[in-house]
């Protein structure tokens, strides 16, 4: 009987042994290999399934090789230069780094010229989706995690149906996982009946998980729309006034950008690039959608998509370069915390050379596991003068930075790994005193629905709760 428990025990070092090996052998980030090692040493067997099914970038040879067959022309196309460069004017040489930078990693470059409407209301922020899309006369392309039929979403839907009816081109992509039910959902169905083009991105099943890895999500909220307007921010299409009410936190609250200007067109292509990958339709059908708009307002905007495929690490050295490049005030709003060991570095060092730090979170959260490995790197933040502010009027969705009253970031990105290395995810960095302003009114008006948490009260709270925030905080790495 002691045989097969031998056995066993043998083939778990085995494993551990060779599998051990190609972890290392991978050269991620420090923190990502030794709690892959701890997963695979600990969990005998399920470890190294799990290590299979979710420990490496795989993508699919196809989508591997289309990427790498689009990804120049892509770059070409967005980086060629153009009338509407940004203007520097009035701004300090901190933006013209982080631009820099992401010129040098993702290859596109930031564009004046544009105008920036900021919505905080979701509710608003559909009916002026709408609006736009009943003014359409070529094109709308949309682009989605999440699409949850009822509510306000259905006026969406029904705005897209009116628009397909009268001749414009409706394109729609949206995440296999994150819009299952509504890619089965009778609203669906009429959007095939009715003319809108509706294609399911990064398909899952149960034969595909052990080729591909499954957790490679399109988190992109993109909307285009004849090439002249468009929108992206933390929005999906659902109406929060229904969306997961079961899970205690509250409504979703959200943030959208509306763009008009030259800045339109790489947000366009960003979009061509994706629907291409999911059709191979050729990029020269879509090409004829996309032109370069006139110039709406003075803003300069980058756009920055991230993801596989694009420069690895590009969007984590810019948020980074943008936390060091705060001079006074820092604010960031995000629902899932969990900073890398470099990004929770610079939120630190930030607060210690005395830049004013603050950080907007959800008190509650939909994923446990974020709520207790975010929850364990406050020692150290509030430590160093980061002032906390824990959000109670709703589950706090919106992803922002702002940086001294002339810099700001926004967009889909998290500030957690997934974000950085796992998700497709678009992100606007502006350069622009104006829609900075905007941008911090609406993260100071967060701030009046949330509590502080205060440094001497944290300290006290139970030794069980520590002990579960610092075991999660090991898996931070693969969360």
């Amino acid at each position: 009987m002691q045989v097969v428990p031998g056995v066993a025990a043998v083939a778990h070092v085995l494993i551990f042994l060779l599998l051990g090996l190609r972890v290392v052998m991978r050269k991620r980030p420090v923190g990502v290999t030794i709690a892959w090692l701890g997963v695979i040493v600990l969990a005998p067997f399920l470890g190294a399934i799990s290590y299979f099914l979710f420990g490496e970038s795989r993508l699919g040879n196809r989508t591997e090789r289309r990427m790498k067959e689009l990804l120049p022309a892509y770059r070409e196309w967005l980086s060629t230069p153009r009338e509407a460069t940004a203007d520097w004017k009035g701004l300090p040489p901190e933006p013209l780094e982080i631009h820099e930078l992401g010129v040098r990693t993702i290859g596109i470059p930031a564009l004046c010229g544009n105008r920036l409407d900021l919505y905080g209301d979701s509710i608003e922020t559909f009916r002026s989706i709408v609006s736009d899309i009943d003014r359409a006369q070529e094109s709308v392309h949309m682009e989605f995690y999440i699409w949850e039929a009822g509510g306000a979403a259905d006026e969406v839907a029904a705005a897209l149906l009116r628009a397909a009816k009268r001749g414009v081109s409706c394109r729609v992509l949206l995440d296999s996982i994150g819009s299952a039910d509504f890619l089965g959902s009778h609203v669906a169905r009429e959007f095939r009946e009715g003319g809108v083009r509706l294609v399911e991105a990064l398909p899952v099943s149960l034969v595909r998980s052990f080729l591909v890895r499954a957790d490679h999500r399109t988190h992109r909220k993109i909307i285009v729309i004849d090439c002249k307007v468009g929108y992206t921010g933390s929005l999906n299409i659902l109406d929060p006034r229904e969306f997961k009410l079961s899970a205690g936190v509250g409504h979703w609250i959200d943030a959208m950008a509306r763009l008009e200007g030259p800045a339109v067109e790489p947000l366009a292509v960003t979009f061509v690039g994706d629907w291409e990958l999911a059709t191979d339709e050729g990029l020269a059908t879509m090409a004829c959608t996309v032109r370069a708009p006139a110039r709406a307002g003075r803003a300069n905007v980058q756009v920055v998509p991230s993801g596989p495929g694009h420069a690895q690490e590009a969007i984590h050295k810019l948020i980074l370069t943008t936390i060091y490049a705060a001079r006074k005030e820092l604010i960031l709003t995000t629902p899932y915390f969990v900073p890398s060991d470099a990004l929770l570095t610079a939120l630190v060092t930030a607060a210690e050379r005395g830049v004013d730090v603050t950080i907007v979170l959800p008190a509650r959260n939909d994923s446990w596991l974020v709520h207790y490995a975010s929850r364990s790197t406050f020692d150290e933040l509030l430590a160093a003068g980061v002032r906390l502010r824990a959000f109670e009027q709703g589950l706090l969705h919106t992803k922002s930075i702002t940086v001294d009253g002339h810099t700001s970031v926004f967009g889909s990105v998290n500030l957690d790994l997934r974000s950085f290395y796992l998700n497709f995810e678009i992100s606007l960095f502006v350069y622009d005193r104006e829609f900075t302003q905007a941008l911090c009114d609406l993260q100071r008006g967060y701030l009046k629905g949330a509590r502080t948490i205060d440094a001497t009260e944290w300290s006290r709270r139970p030794l069980k709760i520590r002990f579960v925030e610092n075991i999660v905080r090991l898996l931070g790495p693969l969360l």
